[in-house]
């Protein structure tokens, strides 16, 4: 070979040389950013873990900070509220009763007919959006757009009944503000959300109002009951089965209540109910302990939140928050590797990640996550990305939703050891007295909201740790059933049940 020859050769085996640690050193560094992609998520899965003995901690501590809500006013993160509701349905109610849900820009007006025996023969809802004018209005104005729209409702709907035929007719009325209730009939504005702000109306009984203006309209019907969803959610489950003693709605928000001895509410001293109990509004939302598996995810979301240090326990199981802890995962991972691509400035925008994005995700079952891919390309403009880094997002809102349901469960469970109904305290802990096989008793809690009723693994994460944390044995005797539209049907329910009241069966002494 002559000298032209071999330095050809020589320089292609140089060149060949360098496009082979080119390649190789391109290798190196896209497995280096892999790991940190698989230790980010590795770490985290970790921080959000949830075995069973962590989550039989949060259920002592939600239990002791119930203990702490009823002794004393801000005794507590959890406020425990009395919502004077202690006549829930039973199943005997019969009539036709109508419901107003009020609680953002639009409002529903329902109608139902009782049968007795725990049946419902009739059912009719509307929904109507409130005039934006009528959000920064007066309170005359406010209210008698709402007993209008209820006017006609009861014209259309109440099956050729003339006025004179609904003359004293029961009202529920579900109010989704602040309010500070006095009776079962009665409650104050504390503040307006939501994009409200009717100034006339802060710590006026909105009860009062409504009943006013229902007045000015001619319609002679009779609010008998105001309440929040969580309550009517219970409503519903006690009118469909006697043996439902709490109910939880976990949905945009969250929120639990539960029926108390009435004797137990320590910071009502002397409070007497007819029947012995009261539902208690937890605001659970709020619940907060050391043994919650916070991560730093969780710390940058609360302290950018517009109510940093607040709703600590809403902010890690609620349908409002789940997609955008998934989103700053991502994020934190795209800024550390190269796997997304170039960094979308879409990752930086809050709650551009909807819960119900997540759980489509979480939920693709195609074989090359066809709609992973999609929805991070359509809502956070992430494109093309291979199959293993589509794998690592399901991965990333499996550990957000385990978490979540697994929080709900453990909280869940936490009321049924406030009242003795999780099996650990022998008689004290839900076993029929006198009975030598210590016998359990059946014990059923309402659910509603869209994050269970809707997202399959949610709610089948959340049903997986009630019976690990409660065992084998307790397990069983503790349902979980599904409720509907608590908010509406539960209040026309509760006025039902609170119809026949002469006088109020719930005093202060």
């Amino acid at each position: 070979m002559g000298k032209l020859g071999l330095g050809v050769a020589v320089g292609c085996a140089v060149a060949s040389c360098a496009i082979a640690a080119v390649v190789v050193g391109r290798r190196v560094r896209s497995r280096k950013q892999w790991w940190k992609v698989v230790t980010a998520v590795d770490e985290f899965e970790e921080a959000a873990s949830t075995p069973v003995g962590r989550l039989r901690q949060v259920v002592d501590a939600m239990a002791v900070e119930m203990h702490a809500g009823l002794a004393s006013e801000g005794g507590s993160k959890l406020k425990m509220l009395l919502t004077f509701v202690d006549n829930l349905p039973d199943g005997s109610e019969n009539g036709i009763y109508y419901a107003l849900h009020v609680g953002g820009t639009n409002f529903r007006i329902l109608r139902i007919q009782l049968g007795g025996q725990r049946s419902i023969l009739g059912h009719d809802v509307e929904r109507k959006p409130i005039p934006q004018h009528l959000m920064t209005s007066t309170s005359e104005e406010f209210f008698d757009f709402i007993a209008l729209s209820l006017k006609d409702f009861v014209e259309r709907k109440g099956d050729n009944l003339q006025f004179s035929q609904v003359r004293g007719k029961d009202l529920g009325f579900t109010f989704s503000f602040p309010v500070k209730q006095t009776s079962v009939s009665s409650g104050t504005l504390i503040k307006w959300t939501k994009g409200f702000a009717i100034e006339d109306m802060v710590e006026k009984d909105v009860v009062e109002c409504l009943q006013k203006a229902l007045s000015r309209r001619g319609l002679d019907m009779n609010v008998a009951a105001l309440v929040n969803d969580s309550v009517g959610t219970l409503a519903v489950g006690h009118f469909l089965d006697k043996d439902t003693v709490a109910a939880v709605v976990i949905g945009t928000g969250t929120n639990a209540c539960y029926l108390e001895r009435a004797d137990a509410v320590i910071k009502c001293q002397g409070l007497l109910t007819t029947s012995g109990g009261m539902v208690i509004n937890m605001e659970w939302g709020n619940f907060w302990s050391s043994h919650l598996p916070r991560t730093s995810y969780d710390i940058d979301l609360d302290a950018e939140s517009q109510n940093p240090n607040d709703q600590g326990f809403e902010k890690m199981i609620s349908g409002m928050y789940l997609g955008d802890i998934v989103r700053r995962v991502i994020r934190r991972m795209s800024l550390e590797s190269g796997i997304f691509g170039p960094l979308s400035s879409k990752l930086s925008k809050r709650f551009v990640l909807s819960t119900p994005l997540m759980a489509a995700m979480h939920e693709d079952d195609s074989p090359d996550l066809s709609e992973v891919a999609k929805i991070l390309e359509e809502t956070l403009d992430i494109r093309d990305i291979p199959l293993k880094v589509r794998k690592i997002v399901v991965k990333v809102c499996d550990v957000v939703t385990r978490r979540a349901a697994r929080l709900a469960a453990a909280g869940i469970v936490g009321i049924l050891k406030k009242i003795g109904r999780d099996g650990t305290g022998g008689i004290a802990g839900g076993r029929i007295k006198g009975i030598k096989s210590g016998k359990m008793r059946r014990t059923v809690v309402a659910v509603e909201g869209g994050l269970y009723t809707s997202y399959t693994i949610f709610r089948e994460y959340l049903n997986e740790a009630v019976a690990e944390i409660l065992g084998e044995d307790i397990a069983p005797y503790v349902i979980l059933k599904v409720m509907e539209d608590g908010s509406g049907i539960g209040a026309a329910m509760l006025a039902a049940s609170n119809s026949a009241r002469s006088v109020d069966t719930v005093q202060v002494l």
